[in-house]
């Protein structure tokens, strides 16, 4: 994480923040979001039914991936300087635009939209997330993710 003063978070919106590091999608991690969820559906879990789709392999969960965000945007996002705490306030606006077959390279470009003080000490921060798929140019989502961030 970046800290910057809060008398800065504004001079961020509006900015590209960067991207991640690129992080490979392989069958382990998607068969583990599979037991922790319960989603067990072929087209995630089993390689010779999807190799029958469209597809032609598994494709991640499309929740596994927005489970990520908090990963990877740990190292590109700004927060405020002596932050005590920040909490996953939702998500705005997501769109998947195409599945991410498994052994895909995943990173995700940052950008801040929004910094404003709900409360005293309590700063909302609204940002996009997306996606992007190494050798493709249509992202696999794009998410406004929210942070509640405690000073």
């Amino acid at each position: 994480m970046r800290y910057v003063p809060v008398a800065a978070l504004p001079e961020y919106v509006g900015q590209e923040l960067g991207c991640s590091d690129w992080l490979t999608i392989d069958q382990e991690r998607i068969n583990l979001f599979a037991e922790a969820t319960g989603d067990h559906q072929f087209i995630h879990v089993d390689p010779v039914g999807a190799a029958r789709t469209p597809f032609g392999t598994t494709i991640a969960h499309g929740f596994l991936l927005l489970a990520l965000i908090p990963r990877l945007m740990e190292n590109v996002m700004v927060l405020p300087e002596g932050m005590k705490m920040a909490i996953n306030y939702g998500l705005e606006h997501v769109r998947f635009l195409q599945p991410v077959p498994v052994n895909a390279r995943v990173r995700l470009k940052v950008a801040l939209l929004e910094a404003s003080e709900k409360r005293p000490g309590q700063w909302l921060l609204r940002a996009r997330a997306t996606l992007e798929i190494d050798g493709q140019d249509k992202p696999a989502y794009i998410a406004e993710p929210l942070s509640l961030c405690f000073i």
